[in-house]
């Protein structure tokens, strides 16, 4: 973790700071076991980014203004959203075509949420097997 993301995440409430930590652990789980290669970490519009090469960047943060739950972003202008919606239906509380939200009392759906992370970290590869937008 470097500096900047280690400051961004001392400066969140514990609560939220745990269910993020899964997060950013399940990224870099995901893309070390698809054998992706160098994870960029860095702050993009001040939340954690996540991107490889060929992938479409992966972002979470958690906000003062929805203090009970976190989200995890995933760039608007592509199908993946739509195809999550699609494929795990209700599963996921949305947010637009941009993000998934989580509340911080629920658990994470590892295995649904693995398989988005996927499809996010090798987006140029898949993107035209991807639903309609």
């Amino acid at each position: 973790m470097n500096d900047e993301i280690k400051r961004k995440f001392q400066a969140y409430p514990a609560k939220p700071r745990a269910k993020l930590k899964q997060l950013r652990e399940l990224i870099l789980s995901v893309a070390d076991e698809l054998n992706l290669g160098p994870v960029t970490e860095s702050l993009k519009w001040n939340e954690p980014s996540y991107s490889v090469k060929g992938g479409s960047p992966v972002r979470y943060d958690w906000k003062e203004k929805s203090p009970q739950q976190v989200a995890i972003y995933f760039v608007c202008t592509t199908k993946l959203v739509a195809t999550f919606k699609q494929i795990y239906g209700d599963l996921f509380q949305y947010q637009g075509k941009r993000a998934i939200v989580f509340q911080l009392n629920d658990e994470l759906p590892v295995e649904p949420l693995r398989h988005c992370i996927e499809l996010a970290l090798t987006y140029q590869k898949v993107k035209d097997s991807l639903v309609l937008q």
